[in-house]
C-alpha cells in the first residue's frame, strides 16, 4: 500500500544526505571489522572534549532544585543569557550597539537559519547558496517555500562576485554565507565580502527591498595560523548571523545556538519580533533551558583548536605525499579533496573497499571531489594511509 508519506519526502529519502548514508555504512563496517579497522571521516562530529569548565557548570546547574529552571521561558530565550551573550559579542565583533534584543536563542545554528528563512521568505522567493555548500541548505530553504539558487565559487573556493551577480533577480531575498566553509575549510576574504556587500546594497536599492545575508558561522572560532575569519556584521547591515556551540564547545548534540540580528539593520525590531515568533511556530518553542543557563557562563570559553590544526597538517601532508590534489583549509575541520577519477561517487565506493568512509562532493553541489572530516583521533588518519594509497592506484 502506498501513500503513507508525501512524494516530496519520499524523493528526499531516496536522495538523502550522503553524510548520513556514509555514517550509516560506517556503523555496519565497524560491526563487521571492528571500529579500530574502520577509518570514518564521514561526519563532522567533534571528538575534542568540551572544556573542563563545561562539566563543572553542568554539574552545578543540574543540582539546582527549582522546577521553573526546566520550564518554558520567553520564546527568544532567557533574558539573562541573552544579556550575557550580548556583552561577549560586543567584544568579539567590536560592535558596542549589540543588545539582548538583537539575539534569539535557538536550537543550534540550524534552528537560527530556519527561523530567519521563515521570517523573511514569501512563497517562490529565491535564496542563493554557494557551491560547494552545506548539504542541508536546500532542505531548509524548501521548508519555507523558498527556491534555492546555486552559485559556483572560484577554483580555490572563494566568492565569485561576477557569478553571484548573475544569480540575482527580482526574486532574490537572501544569500547564505558559510565561512569558514563546510566542506572546504575556506575562509572568505574580507575584500570579497565587502564586494558582495556593495553588490547586495546596489540590488537592494534597485529592487526596493533588502536582500539579506544569513551568515552561518558555527566554525567562526576554528581558524588556523592566527587568521581571523571576517564577520559580515561590520560589513553589511542587513545581516542575520546564525551560530551555535556545536563546534566551539563540542556540544553538537545539545542543540544550542543563537540568531544575531545586525544592530545596524533598520528593520531590527520587526526582525526580532518575527524571529521570536518563528522560534515558536517552527516547533522549536525555545532553545533548551539547561543549555541556555550553562552557556551563559561559557561565552568566552572555546575548545583547544590546536588539536584540529595538528590533524589538518598531518592529514593534508599525508594526502599530498600520496599524490592527491586538495586545497589546504584555513578553518573548520574538513578536507575537500579532488577525486582521482571523474566520478566522485565511484571513488568514494572504492575507498569503502579499504574501510575508508568519505563523502562524495556531489552531495555538496560540487562533483569530482570528496570530503574528509578530520575530527577524529590521529591514529585513524595515520592508519588510513595504506587504504588511500591503494585506492589511488
Amino acid at each position: 500500500m502506498n501513500g503513507y508519506i508525501s512524494k516530496k519526502i519520499e524523493n528526499y529519502i531516496s536522495s538523502a544526505s550522503w553524510i548520513r548514508k556514509m555514517f550509516e555504512a560506517g556503523a555496519e563496517l565497524k560491526k563487521k571489522f571492528g571500529a579500530e579497522n574502520v577509518f570514518d571521516f564521514s561526519l563532522g562530529n567533534p571528538d575534542v572534549p568540551p572544556p573542563a569548565k563545561f562539566f563543572e557548570i553542568l554539574k552545578n546547574k543540574s543540582l539546582e532544585i527549582n522546577p521553573i529552571n526546566h520550564g518554558y521561558m520567553p520564546n527568544a530565550g532567557y533574558a539573562a543569557t541573552r544579556e550575557k551573550l550580548a556583552e561577549t559579542l560586543k567584544k568579539i565583533y567590536n560592535a558596542p550597539q549589540i543588545e539582548a534584543n538583537n539575539i534569539i536563542m535557538t536550537t543550534g545554528a540550524a534552528g537560527a537559519i530556519n527561523i530567519a528563512l521563515k521570517s523573511i521568505l514569501e512563497t517562490g522567493e529565491e535564496v542563493i547558496i554557494i557551491a560547494p555548500y552545506f548539504v542541508e541548505y536546500k532542505f531548509y530553504i524548501d521548508n519555507h517555500n523558498g527556491v534555492p539558487i546555486v552559485a559556483e565559487s572560484t577554483e580555490n573556493f572563494d566568492l565569485d562576485i561576477n557569478e553571484l551577480e548573475k544569480k540575482i533577480t527580482v526574486k532574490t531575498r537572501a544569500i547564505i554565507i558559510n565561512s569558514p566553509n563546510n566542506p572546504t575549510g575556506k575562509v572568505y576574504t574580507k575584500s570579497n565580502l565587502q564586494k558582495l556587500a556593495e553588490l547586495l546594497e546596489h540590488y537592494s536599492n534597485k529592487h526596493g527591498r533588502p536582500i539579506f545575508i544569513i551568515s552561518d558561522e558555527p566554525y567562526i572560532s576554528i581558524v588556523y595560523e592566527n587568521l581571523e575569519a571576517p564577520s559580515l556584521l561590520n560589513i553589511y547591515k542587513n545581516t542575520i548571523i546564525a551560530n551555535s556551540y556545536s563546534k566551539e564547545l563540542s556540544l553538537p548534540g545539545e542543540r544550542i545556538g543563537y540568531a544575531l540580528i545586525n544592530p545596524q539593520c533598520e528593520g531590527k525590531k520587526e526582525l526580532f519580533d518575527a524571529l521570536t515568533l518563528c522560534n515558536r511556530i517552527c516547533g522549536f518553542v525555545n532553545a533548551p533551558a539547561l543549555m541556555q543557563r550553562i552557556i551563559a557562563e561559557l561565552t568566552d570559553v572555546k575548545v583547544n583548536i590546536t588539536i584540529y590544526q595538528k590533524r589538518r597538517d598531518l592529514f593534508y601532508d599525508m594526502l599530498i605525499d600520496l599524490g592527491y590534489e586538495l586545497y589546504k583549509p584555513e578553518g573548520a575541520f574538513y578536507l575537500f579533496v579532488k577525486s582521482p577519477i571523474v566520478d566522485d561517487v565511484q571513488f568514494v565506493n572504492k575507498l569503502l573497499q579499504y574501510n575508508i568512509l568519505a563523502v562524495p562532493g556531489i552531495g555538496f553541489g560540487r562533483a569530482g571531489y570528496f570530503r574528509l572530516a578530520y575530527c577524529v583521533n590521529e591514529n585513524v588518519i595515520l592508519n588510513s594511509r595504506s587504504g588511500f594509497e591503494k585506492a589511488k592506484k
